[in-house]
C-alpha cells in the first residue's frame, strides 16, 4: 500500500498532466473514455478483494469505538456536508454532487498508512473497514438524493444501475475469488503475498483512469480551472471540523491515545475511488461531477498528511505531561 499509495496526490497531478497531454490526439482524446470504466471496475476488485467482510464482527468487539466512528461518519458527517454544501456549492449543482460523494463516503484504504504514520492502533482502523464498506454502498445513494437530489435531475434508477455495475459486480467477483484463493494457498499465503500487491496494482488502475479521464476530458478541466479554488473552502472546513470533533469525542469517552488516532483518521480520510467509479457510471455526460472526485484528493491527502504530524506532536506533548 504504500509504495504507490504514499505519494498519491503527487502522483494524481502527473497522471492529470499526462492525460491532458495525451487529450490531444484527437485519436486517443476519441477512445479513451472507452478505458475509464475497465479501470475502475478492476481497481475496485483489487480494494474489495482485500476486505474481509466476514471480520465485521470484529470491529463490534469495540462498542465504544463503533458506535462513535458510526455516528460520526454516517449521520454527523452528512449534516455538516449538507450545510457546507449548500453553503459554498449551492448555485453549482454538479459541483454539488461531486462534493457529497466524495465526503460522505469513509476511506477504505489509505487511511491505514496515515494511521500508522501517526502511530495510531492500525488493528482497530482496520477492523472497522468492512463495516464502513458496507454501509457507505447501502447509503451513498441515499445521500445523493437526500443531500443532492435538488440540485440536478437524478434518475433513480440510472443511480441503481451505476451503484449495481460499478459495485456489485467487482464487490461479489472479489468474494468469490477471495473465497477460492484462500481456499487453495491458505490465508496466510494470501495475506502475506497477494494484499500487497493489491494494494499496488489498484493504485496502478486508479492511475489509468485518471489518465484517461483526462484524455477525454481535459478540455473540460481547462476550461473550470476554478474548480479548485471552489472546491479548497468546504473541504478545508470539513477536515478542521471533523479532526475537533474527532479529537473532542475520543476525549470525552476517554480513548486512549492510540485508539483516539484511529478514529480521527476513519472520520477524515474519504473514498474517492468508489465515489468516482459510481459518478462515472451513473453520470457519464456530467464531467464536472467526476472532476470534483479527482481534484478531492489533490486537497485531501497533503491535509491527511499535516494532520498526521498535528496528532504526533500531541503525542509528544502527552508523553512530556506524564513524565512530569
Amino acid at each position: 500500500m504504500e509504495n504507490i499509495n504514499k505519494f498519491q496526490s503527487f502522483i494524481i497531478l502527473i497522471m492529470v498532466a499526462i492525460g491532458i497531454i495525451l487529450g490531444q490526439v484527437d485519436l486517443i482524446q476519441n477512445y479513451s473514455e472507452f478505458v475509464i470504466m475497465p479501470a475502475l471496475l478492476i481497481m475496485l476488485f483489487l480494494v474489495f478483494i482485500q476486505i474481509p467482510l466476514k471480520e465485521i464482527r470484529n470491529s463490534l468487539k469495540n462498542i465504544k469505538f463503533t458506535i462513535v466512528s458510526i455516528l460520526i461518519n454516517f449521520v454527523w458527517t452528512p449534516i455538516v456536508i449538507f450545510i457546507l454544501g449548500r453553503s459554498f456549492l449551492g448555485n453549482n449543482p454538479e459541483l454539488l454532487i461531486g462534493f457529497i460523494m466524495l465526503m460522505v463516503t469513509p476511506c477504505t484504504d489509505w487511511y491505514l498508512i496515515f494511521t500508522g504514520i501517526s502511530k495510531g492502533n492500525v488493528a482497530l482502523a482496520s477492523s472497522i473497514l468492512p463495516l464502513n464498506l458496507v454501509l457507505q454502498l447501502l447509503l451513498l445513494p441515499v445521500y445523493i438524493f437526500i443531500i443532492g437530489g435538488t440540485s440536478i435531475d437524478i434518475n433513480i434508477i440510472s443511480l441503481a444501475k451505476g451503484v449495481v455495475f460499478s459495485l456489485l459486480i467487482p464487490l461479489i467477483g472479489s468474494i468469490i475469488c477471495r473465497k477460492i484463493i484462500i481456499n487453495k494457498i491458505g490465508i496466510e499465503k494470501f495475506t502475506e503475498q497477494l494484499v500487497y500487491k493489491c494494494c499496488d496494482f489498484q493504485g496502478y488502475f486508479l492511475n489509468i483512469a485518471i489518465v484517461a479521464m483526462f484524455a477525454s476530458q481535459g478540455k473540460i478541466l481547462m476550461e473550470n480551472l476554478q474548480v479548485l479554488v471552489v472546491l479548497l473552502g468546504p473541504i478545508l472546513l470539513f477536515f478542521i471540523i471533523n479532526f475537533i470533533v474527532g479529537r473532542f469525542v475520543g476525549r470525552r469517552i476517554k480513548l486512549s491515545y492510540e485508539d483516539n488516532v484511529a478514529l480521527n483518521l476513519t472520520t477524515l480520510a474519504r473514498n474517492s475511488p468508489i465515489a468516482l467509479a459510481i459518478s462515472v457510471a451513473t453520470f457519464p455526460d456530467r464531467p464536472l461531477i467526476s472532476l470534483a472526485l479527482i481534484i478531492g484528493p489533490l486537497i485531501e491527502l497533503p491535509i491527511l498528511f499535516i494532520v498526521s504530524k498535528i496528532l504526533l506532536k500531541i503525542r509528544n506533548s502527552e508523553k512530556i505531561s506524564e513524565s512530569i
